[in-house]
């Protein structure tokens, strides 16, 4: 048990360290141009057919290519497409409805753009569940994965963001395009690897008052969010001893069958570990989908897994550490396509009567795979569990190259708060000329 959370600590549980402000602004420019020279752009908004409400975390990919991106919180998308790809369609799927296929050209240059989907319903007299059989499925996944999961190294490109609020205020966004080696699931001693391409950030360090938080990890630490290739994350030889498993429901997702499996933390282990649910393909056998939250009831040991440092006299309480991981099927092998994490605290100083909320979010979508040939990523180059994208990487720039690839459309309030800094700096420019 205690070799088990030793190894959960210095995984997905570390994304945070916090430090005392000793940092100046940094601004947003403006919005990069996208290059519709090489590529045509197609967007949209994906929406429940019956309720019009957006469905965030769809998946769109390219039918008969590698090009994919996922909707934000709004249900929006944009996908860039090389001009060169013969990619006539595209497929939205979503946990619980149908999939939709529709002809890409329909959502080029329009907007308004509406993917609405159709909620399935599933007749439970043809599927027989047991409870029982929970944990005899479990087993039955970690022994496949070898056969379900891609047993060949490949190159990936992916998307990275990560954010932070204070309160509903954005006060931090740092992105990236990032490279990718991943490692075969079959071979548990070759780990996935990444390699900083481009990053951008924008912040308002004055929002922080005197606290800054950072992401630990960045790329590295959201890709080991992938739990079939890491499974000691939730997992571990120990599961057993860990988790309560139970059949909850049976759901169609990417037009396919699945068993709901959901587990909460049995009440006799006191150390922090998860409660949450997978989406099991039934032919399969292979997860598709995991969502997990951290058991915060163990207060402090919880804090100490997340806090690596902070000034004297604040007190740091974890609220909420919610992840998600999704993977897309493809020509019967599944690959890891999109992982994210959100983290609340509260924040408290001892002289100070009210508390300040601070959540942190973190994501990274897959945008391309396996066109190029695969390449172990050279050790110097590595990006580094201890490293913090924020420190790497400057404000918005290089419109030329972030015109080309696809990225996950910002939500809302993110646009309102890069707009927001662009006005802070240009006041502070007119204010303070240049001599």
């Amino acid at each position: 048990m205690k070799s088990m959370k030793q190894i959960t600590i210095l995984t997905v549980l570390m994304l945070m360290a916090m430090t005392q402000v000793q940092a100046g602004y940094a601004f947003a420019e403006e919005d990069e141009a996208i290059d519709t020279i090489r590529y045509n752009v197609y967007t949209g908004t994906v929406i429940d057919a019956e309720s019009n409400d957006p469905l965030p975390f769809a998946t769109v990919e390219g039918v008969g290519g590698s090009i994919a991106t996922v909707t934000n919180i709004e249900g929006e998308f944009t996908l860039k497409v090389p001009k060169t790809a013969t990619i006539k369609e595209i497929k939205v799927t979503y946990v619980g409805y149908k999939n939709t296929n529709a002809g890409i050209q329909e959502y080029r240059n329009t907007d308004n753009n509406m993917i609405r989907l159709q909620p399935t319903s599933v007749n439970l007299q043809e599927v027989t569940i047991r409870a029982e059989d929970a944990t005899y499925l479990i087993s039955e996944i970690l022994k496949n994965i070898n056969e379900n999961y891609s047993n060949t190294d490949m190159m990936m490109t992916a998307f990275y963001r990560e954010a932070i609020k204070k309160r509903r205020n954005y006060v931090s966004i740092s992105e990236a395009v990032v490279d990718i080696y991943k490692a075969p699931y079959a071979n548990s001693f070759r780990y996935d690897q990444v390699k900083l391409i481009q990053g951008r950030k924008s912040a308002d360090v004055e929002k922080m008052d005197t606290i800054l938080f950072k992401v630990q990890g960045g790329p590295v630490t959201t890709l080991l969010l992938d739990v079939v290739k890491n499974p000691y994350i939730l997992l571990s030889e120990n599961y057993t001893k860990v988790y309560n498993f139970y059949i909850t429901g049976v759901i169609s997702l990417n037009d396919r069958l699945h068993y709901i499996v959901s587990f909460n933390q049995k009440p006799y282990v006191t150390t922090p570990f998860y409660n949450g649910k997978f989406y099991v393909d039934m032919e399969k056998l292979a997860i598709s989908e995991a969502e997990f939250e951290l058991n915060m009831e163990n207060e402090a040991e919880v804090a100490e897994m997340f806090i690596r440092k902070k000034p004297y006299g604040v007190n740091v309480i974890p609220e909420k550490a919610a992840y998600r991981a999704k993977y897309t099927i493809t020509d019967d092998t599944w690959y890891f396509n999109y992982a994210r994490a959100e983290v609340k605290f509260d924040v408290k100083w001892d002289r100070k009567l009210f508390k300040t909320q601070y959540f942190t979010m973190s994501e990274i979508a897959i945008t391309d795979r396996g066109e190029r040939a695969p390449e172990r990523i050279p050790m110097k180059e590595r990006f580094k569990k201890s490293e913090v994208l924020d420190e790497l990487v400057y404000v918005f720039f290089d419109q030329d190259f972030w015109g080309s690839y696809n990225v996950i459309e910002p939500d809302q309030s993110i646009e309102d708060a890069i707009e927001k800094l662009n006005r802070k700096f240009m006041k502070n420019a007119e204010s303070n000329p240049a001599p």
